[in-house]
């Protein structure tokens, strides 16, 4: 049976593409950053540090328009339904899951066969995804803090003073990257544990094959956009 999220009106085309700008500049970031943590071959450590650089405002600015762009840009927020309202909402408490904590527990540790449904998004999967924001803001901040242009700026400083020098500063850095890497490793399990329908829609904008709605907005059989 087709997740009832794995429709267009759920992910708008424009969303689909902040995602796939995610995707390149994380991957990006995460191999240029390795590179710069250890130059495993010469010649290339100017090239990445101006991609490391580059992608990472490529990221912040994709972040903050997807961040704007929930205000107004509409989506649908109710499974099982293409009926669409702005999108901010998907990300606030709403009542057809804020009750399913326990739930998703037991979905995601296997002691439950069905995920829950309700909302467009699950309890933790829209707070995971909410804690990806601030994340994004602190990777940024503390690789300016390490780089040697404005790292004396007061701002900067301020937080080399915090964690006692610039070395405790890249260890942070270094860890956050780890813990972005596992974030998206986790994510596009979960994603895709009952099906590559996910991916098809998120990266192609392809719904499942046979998912067709009925004049009421629920689910039925029929030929896929």
């Amino acid at each position: 049976m087709a997740h009832p999220a794995h429709y267009r009106e759920a992910h708008p085309l424009v969303f689909v593409i902040t995602h796939w700008i995610n995707l390149i500049s994380m991957v990006a970031l995460a191999c240029s950053g390795f590179y710069i943590h250890y130059p495993f071959f010469s010649g290339f450590m100017g090239v990445a540090r101006g991609m490391h650089f580059f992608f990472m405002y490529v990221l912040i600015i994709n972040l903050t328009l997807r961040i704007v762009l929930a205000f107004f840009v509409k989506s649908a927020t109710v499974l099982g339904s293409r009926e669409v309202d702005t999108d901010i909402k998907n990300w606030l408490p709403q009542k057809a899951n804020v009750h399913q904590f326990g739930a998703w527990i037991k979905y995601y540790t296997f002691f439950k066969k069905d995920h829950p449904l309700g909302a467009k998004y699950g309890v933790l999967q829209k707070g995971s995804y909410i804690l990806t924001v601030p994340l994004t803001f602190l990777m940024a901040y503390t690789g300016f803090c390490i780089y040697s242009p404005v790292m004396d700026w007061g701002f900067f400083q301020a937080g080399l003073n915090l964690v006692n020098g610039p070395m405790n500063m890249r260890i942070i850095h270094y860890f956050c990257m780890w813990v972005f890497i596992i974030f998206t490793a986790i994510h596009a399990y979960l994603a895709n544990v009952e099906g590559v329908a996910p991916s098809r829609l998120i990266f192609a904008w392809k719904e499942e094959e046979g998912l067709h709605f009925d004049a009421d907005g629920n689910p039925a059989g029929g030929k896929s956009h």
